[in-house]
């Protein structure tokens, strides 16, 4: 049995004062009790550690290596896209989990409890099979193991180029399964999730509207029934005009139609909606998954936010990309693009609560629901995932209850001010450093090494 004693601690009915929490062996919260005594560990703020719901964790490698125009005057999401398939070329199962390891840490260290993994990259070069289908799962779960955080593996079906059903070029065979081998795939992936945690996940992740067919997405959202669905939907204008030239209509519009949503389902980005299917899309239940800082990086667009979010939608993010892991730049850099397109403040604040507490509050409950994780709030019953935060520096002090929320996504770098952090009950970060930073930094130093030596 674990025990924080906490000064100031976030529950679900609102902040509380000189709180014990216990937590039980099998990473739970099982009692939330007024403290009587100095034994446990004592921090001065607790928060629930929401979960990052979208991420590619290969790509933190690629971090700062696109932002040079070279010969495209009009570079775009599309041109990343051909140097990250380039890139990707290059890496190993050894490379991608040294890699998966150093940004889970930054994850971690950040305040992200858990993480939902966005995995499609699960062949060798030119769409080579590993002898194991399950290869890259198996080295995603062991950066996982390594680094401690919890992890929701989303293998992705990707089958074809486009909506036109041209088949995968280049970089994207290594993505590529029809549906039979990808059932294969599944069951490979859930047998190396067997060693980890009991807070681990498996859903599924059919890519996006172009990349699989609509028989084949009826098909994949059944085949384990009470996981998540995770899929990419309306990022970039043209893939709205492509999806409306091959399918008949916008993509939202065409899934609300065809294959309506509920609440297992996170759509990423959507950042491409009409105001219609901004409040269609809430309806259903359905998360938006949101990742501000890579939506920016790839010029992907806004998402309509404040429409969203008065129409009871739910929204959580992700560092997807990983060019930079930051959970409270995520959430500065969602509100700041509600403020910019409106022209206004407190774009998504509430009447009873701030800005940084509105987001929170939203990305700690849907970044659960989209996971399939029982956590999000500090109650018994969910798991321990949790973030200690020191309250007496420079940008939390003489702050109290929502503005501690808000100096921590608006001030100076909130991840400054977190101390320790849990993933279901497993102590990861001590005194703002992940316990395994030093190997895993060093592994990933290695890679970038060896990858700079062939790009």
């Amino acid at each position: 049995m674990q025990k924080i004693q906490a000064a100031h601690a976030l529950l679900p009915d609102g902040w509380v004062r000189d709180k014990i929490i216990k937590i039980g062996e099998d990473g739970r919260i099982t009692d939330i009790e007024p403290a009587a005594d100095r034994t446990a560990s004592a921090v001065d703020l607790l928060l629930p550690a929401p979960v990052n719901l979208h991420s590619h964790s290969f790509q933190r490698a690629m971090a700062g290596l696109t932002e040079a125009r070279g010969g495209d005057p009009t570079d775009s999401f599309w041109t990343w896209r051909r140097l990250m398939y380039r890139f990707l070329d290059r890496l190993t199962p050894d490379h991608v989990e040294a890699i998966a390891a150093q940004a889970f840490v930054e994850m971690l260290e950040t305040g992200f409890g858990a993480v939902a993994e966005f995995h499609y990259l699960h062949h060798g070069p030119g769409g080579l099979a590993y002898d194991n289908p399950a290869e890259m799962a198996t080295r995603v779960a062991a950066a996982a193991e390594k680094t401690g955080i919890g992890l929701t593996l989303l293998p992705v079906l990707y089958m074809q180029g486009g909506c036109d059903g041209r088949a995968l070029e280049g970089g994207q065979r290594r993505f590529g399964c029809n549906l039979e081998p990808f059932g294969e795939l599944l069951d490979h992936s859930a047998a190396a999730l067997d060693p980890l945690p009991g807070d681990t996940c498996l859903g599924v992740a059919p890519h996006s509207l172009r990349a699989v067919p609509p028989d084949a997405l009826r098909h994949i959202a059944k085949l384990r029934e009470a996981t998540p669905v995770h899929l990419h939907l309306a990022e970039q204008q043209a893939e709205v005009d492509e999806v409306e030239a091959h399918l008949g209509a916008r993509p939202v519009t065409w899934l609300l139609d065809t294959q309506p949503p509920d609440e297992r389902w996170c759509l990423i980005h959507c950042t491409q909606m009409t105001s219609t299917e901004t409040a269609d899309l809430a309806a259903t239940g359905a998360i938006a998954g949101l990742c501000p800082i890579t939506e920016a990086n790839l010029g992907d667009g806004i998402f309509n936010g404040v429409e969203f979010d008065r129409a009871g939608g739910k929204f959580g993010v992700g560092s997807d990309s990983n060019v930079q892991i930051s959970l409270w730049s995520e959430l500065a850099a969602l509100e700041y693009s509600q403020r910019l397109r409106d022209q206004t403040r407190a774009a998504l604040a509430r009447a009873s609560h701030s800005t940084g507490r509105a987001l929170f509050d939203q990305v700690c409950a849907a970044g659960a629901q989209a996971a399939g994780r029982r956590s999000g709030a500090i109650a018994p019953g969910r798991w321990a995932d949790l973030i200690a935060v020191k309250t007496d520096t420079p940008d939390l002090c003489a702050r109290r209850d929502d503005a501690w929320l808000d100096s921590l996504i608006f001030g100076r770098h909130g991840e400054s001010s977190v101390t320790d952090v849990w993933s279901a009950g497993r102590l990861v970060v001590r005194d703002g450093r992940h316990v395994a930073r030093q190997s895993v930094e060093r592994a990933f130093i290695k890679t970038l090494q060896d990858l700079a030596e062939t790009i």
